[in-house]
């Protein structure tokens, strides 16, 4: 017999998915065009590459019968790369210039704090949230990076649109990863938008916040970022171990060692990929 109260369940969750999507959307619309406003034109486009990227992803991932391992091996890596990279070479400089140790300091306390803040997210799973735990993070995650990203282009004298690109690049396979899994619990892929909509809202919103000109709290804010920049770059290296994201990806029968070993190869590759990326687009924009 069907259980209607459980179907009731899942036609109310979705609705308050797409709700918060479309009410998400509308909010970044809002917070762009103020960019465009107060010419703030980098993130605007930062804020719309963030959008597209996430949304377009979750898309894919709504649709997609089972998860390409390869594919999200290739996602994860190109874009912990390219965040590696651009973090080291555009932010960590800042940093060091307005004040080494503070600046040092700066990167640590980012570090933590963000291993902290994921760490505990995690208790997220015993709430009662109107949206999917995953996707809950998801938007925490996406918000949080982008009021730094918001306050990095703030303060900052010309970071240039590479930098936040290439911040962002996760955006597409974590969307992807998410959505695929909170399509095989019931979900709509549009509950994606909210965190989509998230990195170019609270960017606009902090952008406007400016900094003290004290060299050593500069440092600190710039190494934060980094530091912040640099755990989320690191937390998205494909990790090939049994147990992990990308080994509960397969569909594999029987000892998958082999399998995991062969995608170590790919993961290397493009991270490695994804940091050179973001040097020969600094050579051309350089």
């Amino acid at each position: 017999m069907t259980d209607h109260s459980t179907d009731t369940a899942g036609v109310r969750a979705t609705g308050r998915g797409r709700t918060l999507g479309v009410v998400s959307a509308a909010a970044l619309v809002a917070a762009t065009a103020l960019a465009l406003l107060t010419g703030r034109t980098h993130l605007f486009a930062i804020a719309w590459i963030a959008f597209a990227g996430m949304a377009i992803a979750g898309w894919f991932g709504g649709r997609t019968p089972s998860t390409h391992t390869g594919t999200l091996v290739w996602g994860y890596g190109l874009a912990a790369g390219a965040m590696i990279t651009s973090a080291a070479v555009f932010v960590l400089p800042q940093a060091m210039g307005q004040h080494p140790r503070y600046g040092g300091f700066g990167v640590a306390l980012g570090l933590l704090v963000g291993y902290g803040a994921h760490t505990l997210g995690h208790r997220l799973a015993h709430m009662d949230l109107p949206i999917d735990r995953s996707l809950a993070e998801l938007t925490a995650h996406a918000v949080s990076a982008g009021a730094i990203i918001g306050i990095v282009y703030g303060n900052m004298p010309d970071p240039g649109l590479l930098l936040g690109v290439a911040i962002v690049s996760h955006k597409g396979p974590a969307g992807y990863a998410a959505v695929h899994r909170f399509v095989g619990r019931g979900g709509d892929w549009s509950a994606v938008l909210l965190p989509a909509a998230g990195v170019g809202v609270a960017a606009v919103a902090s952008s406007f916040l400016a900094l003290p000109t004290s060299a050593p709290l500069r440092g600190v804010v710039f190494g934060f970022a980094t530091g912040v920049f640099l755990h989320v770059a690191m937390d998205f290296l494909p990790q090939c171990e049994i147990g992990s994201e990308v080994h509960e990806s397969l569909e594999h029968e029987g000892d998958a060692h082999a399998l995991l070993d062969r995608l170590r190869v790919h993961a290397v590759a493009s991270t490695a990929l994804g940091g050179l990326a973001v040097f020969l687009a600094w050579l051309v924009v350089a």
